[in-house]
């Protein structure tokens, strides 16, 4: 395998996903993110009324676990069709892509 860039300044956000609006794909990540949406409002609010360090940490903890689950959803989801598909198209460049793609995820 090639030595990769990992540094994030690749082109990335050139590539697109089609996802279907009406599918459960599409629908379950939408809803874990505006349910991480409507807890990080609530720590804006803890914030803005003063509300006890401790309490306002563990709500944080909590975006950061919601957060994670979104990120193995939707990393579970690219490999089943972004990776596959590329790999069975004689693309493995796709490989180097999600190496890079996990060691992001865990730093």
């Amino acid at each position: 395998m090639k030595e990769t860039n990992c540094s994030g300044a690749d082109d990335c956000c050139l590539k697109m996903k089609y996802r279907d609006k009406t599918g459960t794909e599409y629908k379950c990540l939408i809803s874990r993110l505006n349910r991480i949406e409507g807890q990080v409002r609530g720590i804006k609010n803890m914030v803005e009324n003063d509300r006890y360090c401790v309490d306002i940490l563990t709500q944080v903890s909590a975006v950061q676990s919601a957060l994670n689950a979104f990120n193995k959803e939707l990393l579970a989801q690219h490999i089943k069709s972004c990776v596959v598909t590329d790999i069975r198209n004689g693309n493995d460049e796709v490989i180097d892509e999600l190496v890079c793609l996990l060691q992001k995820l865990m730093k």
